[in-house]
């Protein structure tokens, strides 16, 4: 059998950073009012209890204001529906 390669555990950093300050203030925020029961998504209200969830409301108030954060990946469903209505 070969030799497995060995990697390092380590990346390489490019040297900047992905979020800004603002940004992690408004998801640390969002995730202390998720915890504490308080946070509530849009329209509807409902109070949100995903972490997942409290983190992308967080990220999108940062994007609103105009903080450092990455784009939005394109999600899948929106790529296969519009491909099959054609």
């Amino acid at each position: 059998m070969p030799a497995a390669k060995k990697t390092s555990g380590t990346k390489k950093s490019s040297g900047t950073k992905k979020y800004g300050a603002k940004s992690q203030s408004k998801v640390e925020r969002a995730m202390h009012e998720r915890k504490e029961g308080t946070l509530r998504s849009g329209k509807s209200g409902k109070k949100v209890t995903s972490r997942k969830q409290a983190i992308a409301i967080g990220l999108s108030e940062a994007r609103k204001e105009g903080a450092k954060v990455p784009k939005k990946k394109a999600s899948k469903s929106s790529k296969s529906s519009k491909s099959s209505k054609s």
